[in-house]
């Protein structure tokens, strides 16, 4: 009897599962070193929102924030990276978070408004008959 599913994986040893994964960290490395390095010649060493300015000792706080979150978009004209300090990009990505913004993808669905009670609703039309 033979089964329809599909086959197990094949069994790596230590060494070879090791390379695999040592090659997957020297890709990601190699792909960020890339647009860090094109975004700090093209942007001033400035965070973009604090305006903290860096120089060769502390540089490595500077970090390429990705504008529309979404780390595969690296337009060679750094349309999509904003420098920010360590700081500002920790806040950024945690307000992301914050609104519910899961699908990393550079979209983000919009939401309905949680609050409806709006408190000054009748103050103009209040003002205007206090004129009378």
């Amino acid at each position: 009897m033979s089964s329809k599913g599909p086959k197990p994986p094949a069994k790596l040893s230590k060494e070879e599962m090791d390379r695999i994964v040592q090659r997957a960290r020297d890709a990601k490395k190699d792909r960020l070193q890339g647009y860090r390095e094109q975004s700090l010649r093209i942007h001033p060493w400035v965070c973009a929102r604090c305006g903290r300015e860096f120089t060769s000792k502390n540089l490595q706080l500077l970090t390429v924030h990705h504008k529309d979150h979404n780390h595969n978009n690296n337009p060679p004209d750094g349309s999509n990276w904003e420098n920010l300090c360590v700081y500002c990009h920790d806040n950024e990505h945690g307000r992301y978070l914050d609104d519910g913004a899961d699908d990393h993808d550079g979209t983000r669905e919009e939401k309905t408004p949680s609050i409806t009670h709006n408190p000054f609703a009748a103050l103009g039309d209040m003002l205007k008959n206090q004129k009378k």
